[in-house]
C-alpha cells in the first residue's frame, strides 16, 4: 500500500479535538491497535497551508501523544503520511485519504497556564 509522506513546514496546525480512542468495529466497540499491540488515538487537527485550510482526523498510537491536546493547542505532527484507501461495502464503493503521525506534540508553552 502506497504511503505518501507529508511535508507540514510550512503548516500552521492546531487541536480541533481532543485525543480519543479511534474505534476499529463501531458494532462492538473495539479499540484499533497497531502492529505493536499499541491503542490507537484519533486526534483532529485543523491544518492551514497554502491559503488552505483542512480538518483532518490523524491516527496516532497512545504513545506518542505529548503535552496537553486541548481544542485550539498548537502542535508539531511528527512523520505525518497520508495513505490513500478504497473499499466496497454492500455494493458501494467508497474511497478516501487515510493519516496517521507517529507523534502529535503540543507547542503550548510550559508556562502558559501559570500566567
Amino acid at each position: 500500500m502506497r504511503q505518501i509522506p507529508v511535508d507540514t513546514s510550512a503548516a500552521t496546525v492546531m487541536v480541533a479535538k481532543p485525543a480519543q480512542p479511534k474505534v476499529r468495529d463501531r458494532r462492538t466497540g473495539e479499540i484499533a491497535l497497531d502492529a505493536d499491540g499499541v491503542k490507537l488515538m484519533t486526534v483532529d487537527v485543523v491544518f492551514a497551508a497554502n491559503d488552505d485550510v483542512e480538518i483532518l482526523s490523524i491516527a496516532v498510537p497512545e504513545t506518542g501523544i505529548s503535552g496537553d491536546l486541548a481544542m485550539g493547542t498548537p502542535v508539531a505532527l511528527t512523520g505525518l503520511i497520508a495513505r490513500p484507501w478504497e473499499n466496497e461495502f454492500n455494493g458501494q464503493k467508497r474511497h478516501g485519504i487515510a493519516f496517521r503521525a507517529v507523534a502529535v506534540t503540543s507547542l503550548a508553552a510550559t508556562g502558559a497556564k501559570a500566567a
